[in-house]
């Protein structure tokens, strides 16, 4: 009896084969357009509390079926006209030294209109929704220079701190890499840097890489994998530091790059070949885009365990379309979005490659 026994599985092996059997060892690239045309269409209710970021919400739909090169399910110029119509316009030249902001609102519902007692209109623009504003249209192949971009670089100015950082709105509101990185990223499509002092904008970032290599959110914060990907870009898209820099003299670099670097590679846990965003934490699907999108911009992403993340991101792919945040965790459009971005770079066939920098494709970007 002893011998047959053995020729049966423990339950304990028969669940780990089931679990085994349930999730897809490949990427599934027409779920994932279908999930993403449902979003385009209809967004679950669970996303009401979002609605003020409607245009984050409709460039990761956009762009991510751009990098599952799916565009043509989209209505590009219904999308165009409505991204340009969320952009605050200036009335007049003298505007742009009242402090405000003049790029794009989150969605309709923070365009306050006139009332019919003559009342100023709150100007609620955000950095980021400038940002996720100009990568949709430059993703849905629109020609930035027929829109009014000086007014946004103008009035970008207002938002750059004494510290170098910046603030996403005009009054109120933090300063930290994040907002770096959208004025940097915002620059670089529009390709006019007048609107960042970059010396500031330099000195700010090298104050918030800590002691263990990583990159806070602001100076002396812990080291976050979101934080580092938004340093590391900011500086190469104002081309303060080489592509592939590892190659070249790092010595001479005004950042620790051997330290930057030894902090990426351990946020990717052998336990499971994910990645985390902090020291102690679960491994994320996004984080295989913030963390993974430093190496490959200092080239150093042949360090990687490719078969070890691969293994984790199928982990996190939903039966449904897109990714969760974690193994068995539904979707949502922020990780699906990232989880793209990470294939990309993992040069998944039949995706577009990203440009690591600016988080979307559509070809090139001007660095200084």
């Amino acid at each position: 009896m002893a011998e047959e026994d053995s020729d049966f599985l423990s339950l304990s092996d028969l669940e780990s084969e089931l679990d085994s059997i349930s999730i897809p060892m490949f990427f599934d690239k027409n779920r994932h357009i279908c999930y993403l045309e449902m979003m385009l269409e209809l967004l679950p209710s669970p996303y009401q509390s979002q609605e003020i970021n409607r245009l984050t919400l409709a460039y990761f739909v956009v762009c991510g079926l751009d990098i599952l090169r799916s565009l043509d399910r989209v209505d590009k110029e219904g999308v165009i006209n409505w991204v340009l119509s969320l952009q605050t316009h200036l009335q007049d030249e003298a505007e742009l030294s009242n402090g405000q902001f003049y790029g794009f609102h989150g969605s309709r519902s923070s365009q306050f209109q006139p009332n019919d007692y003559g009342n100023a209109i709150p100007n609620c623009s955000h950095l980021a929704s400038t940002y996720c504003a100009l990568s949709i249209l430059k993703t849905l192949g629109y020609d930035l220079t027929l829109m009014d971009s000086m007014s946004i670089i103008k009035s970008m100015k207002n938002l750059q701190q004494h510290d170098g950082s910046f603030m996403p709105i005009h009054s109120g509101a933090e300063t930290d890499l994040r907002f770096v990185y959208c004025a940097a990223a915002i620059s670089s499509m529009l390709e006019n840097w007048s609107g960042i002092d970059k010396e500031k904008a330099k000195e700010y970032i090298i104050n918030c890489q800590s002691y263990d290599g990583g990159f806070g959110l602001t100076p002396s914060s812990e080291s976050h994998g979101g934080a580092t990907f938004c340093a590391v870009a900011s500086l190469r898209l104002m081309g303060l530091i080489e592509d592939d820099i590892l190659s070249k003299n790092v010595s001479s670099c005004f950042i620790d790059v051997p330290l930057l670097l030894d902090w990426c590679l351990q946020r990717q846990a052998a336990t499971d070949g994910g990645f985390q965003g902090r020291l102690n934490k679960a491994t994320d699907t996004c984080y295989a885009f913030w963390v993974g999108g430093v190496l490959k911009i200092l080239g150093a992403h042949k360090f990687i365990d490719y078969e070890g993340l691969r293994k984790f991101l199928f982990t996190c792919q939903s039966q449904y379309g897109g990714f969760g945040k974690t193994p068995e965790q539904l979707p949502d459009l922020y990780h699906a979005y990232y989880g793209f971005c990470a294939f990309s770079m993992l040069e998944e066939p039949g995706l577009k490659s990203i440009c690591t920098e600016l988080g979307i494709t559509n070809g090139p970007v001007q660095l200084l």
